[in-house]
């Protein structure tokens, strides 16, 4: 019988299997001639810190979304390239400040005309009860918008829940009015320095009261009164909370909104307003 011959193992070296060796089918030559407005990696969970106005920092989880622009001859992105400009810009606090900076290192890390960044997550606020001062921690969702091409625009957005106290209800009814949770939430542009904090502020300003972690009798007493007290409508809340952004100076524009989870209706109320001061 002839003797077979076994297949030869094929060792690979470090030599042999070099980057630079690599055919690199993203940067190949596409000929559709067709341009993508955004293509990159979504929904990155990943952790990040913040500071805070007292001087601390806190620590959170965000959900991530990272694009460019490809144009018409290329044909992919190198979709690994926008994890290593995450992990370099997140040894320090992620502050509104470095968001542009992270952005411009997308677009140049890969060679794109425009970038986008956004990041999604929860923040934590200690909140105390109006009257007995009991500590909570309240929630709020937040979220660092930014593009980058020759120059940078950043959004920061902030949702916060609060109540609503319906001034028809309380106008015709004998026995007290119908009110329920809304959340009411704004996204600004603003020049200098802005907490989150202070967003918080805007927003619980506008409603019929605010909402907390922990209240006592004595505060749940005082909430419900307050609200009593203060009834808006969806379209108050949105116009008061604008009145309050045009009195801040640092905001040059802002889309704000507030939906009203209505307890008797089987639908929502909304409302929403979208202004640009720098051309007003």
């Amino acid at each position: 019988m002839p003797k077979t011959t076994k297949n030869p193992v094929v060792v690979h070296t470090k030599e042999s299997v070099r980057p630079e060796a690599m055919v690199d089918v993203q940067a190949s030559r596409d000929q559709r001639n067709v341009a993508i407005d955004r293509v990159g990696v979504k929904d990155v969970v990943y952790p990040i810190r913040l500071r805070e106005p007292e001087g601390g920092e806190q620590t959170t989880v965000a959900t991530i979304n990272m694009y460019v622009s490809l144009p018409h001859y290329k044909k992919g992105t190198h979709m690994s390239r926008f994890l290593e400009v995450l992990n370099d810009h997140t040894s320090e606090p992620l502050t509104p400040d470095r968001i542009p900076k992270l952005t411009r290192a997308i677009c140049e890390r890969l060679g794109a005309e425009d970038a986008h960044f956004e990041a999604r997550f929860t923040y934590f606020i200690k909140k105390t009860a109006p009257v007995t001062g009991q500590p909570g921690l309240m929630n709020y969702k937040v979220t660092f918008e930014c593009n980058a091409n020759h120059v940078e625009d950043f959004i920061i957005g902030v949702a916060a829940p609060a109540t609503s106290l319906c001034p028809c209800s309380k106008e015709i009814s004998e026995y007290g009015a119908h009110n329920q949770r809304c959340e009411i939430e704004a996204k600004v542009r603003f020049k200098g320095n802005l907490w989150i904090e202070e967003v918080v502020k805007h927003l619980e300003a506008a409603a019929s009261s605010p909402v907390y972690a922990v209240l006592k009798r004595p505060d749940e007493k005082y909430v419900t009164e307050k609200a009593f007290e203060n009834p808006k409508f969806v379209e108050d809340i949105v116009r008061d909370l604008a009145v309050g952004l045009n009195k801040d100076d640092r905001i040059t524009w802002y889309q704000i909104n507030s939906e009203n989870f209505e307890s008797i209706h089987s639908h929502n109320a909304y409302a929403q307003i979208t202004r640009d001061r720098r051309t007003s």
